[in-house]
């Protein structure tokens, strides 16, 4: 009867031992799961804009220093600049400038094919990577989006404003032997440049 008894009793110490075990490995489970949360929101508040949801520039650095590294054949980069931004602000207020850059991000990421890549380069300029392509196809990509942004309209209801002169000029470059990312990088903002002096709204190089 005595080592009946103990042995009940000693099932249900392994009982609760095996029930607290599970109760900790549980516990310890949801701990990680939420660091596993905590590390992926930190890993995309790092390599994210936190305005507009596009890649950022710290990421854009990233990318481009790799794809000049280990593929740069056909690569090019085309960065773009909203024309008149400040007088956005001026006019209409930050809020609404905010919204400008959200719009215009939204339509520079749309339709995009399979491996290009948008990013907020800084303010309101915006940068694209277009690898394994050549000059003409991303001039006639930059060409299609500077159109699409002719169309956009916003709509402040609150004020009753409408805003429909978005415009951006763009500039755009190709990966030549022995370019660094920040040659690369130098040519296209160079082409930019050009499109502004131009009179901006447009695509440069012409040709």
């Amino acid at each position: 009867l005595s080592l009946v008894k103990s042995l009940v009793s000693d099932a249900a110490d392994i009982k609760n031992s095996t029930q607290h075990f599970t109760e900790q490995l549980s516990h310890a489970q949801s701990e990680i799961d939420q660091l596993k949360m905590q590390l992926k929101k930190s890993e995309h508040e790092m390599h994210f804009d936190a305005l507009t949801g596009v890649l950022n520039r710290r990421a854009f650095n990233k990318d481009i220093k790799g794809l000049v590294e280990q593929n740069p054949q056909g690569l090019c980069l085309i960065i773009t600049d909203i024309d008149h931004f400040k007088l956005f602000n001026d006019t209409y207020g930050h809020q609404l400038g905010d919204q400008v850059l959200k719009a215009v991000a939204k339509r520079l990421g749309e339709n995009n094919q399979t491996g290009i890549k948008l990013y907020r380069f800084g303010g309101e300029e915006f940068a694209l990577l277009v690898p394994q392509s050549q000059l003409a196809r991303a001039r006639h990509l930059a060409e299609s989006m500077r159109r699409s942004l002719e169309k956009l309209v916003l709509k402040d209801k609150r004020k009753e404003q409408r805003v429909d002169n978005i415009r951006a000029s763009f500039g755009v470059a190709q990966y030549q032997d022995k370019d660094t990312d920040s040659t690369l990088i130098e040519r296209a903002d160079k082409q930019l440049y050009e499109a502004k002096r131009l009179g901006r709204n447009r695509v440069m190089p012409i040709t």
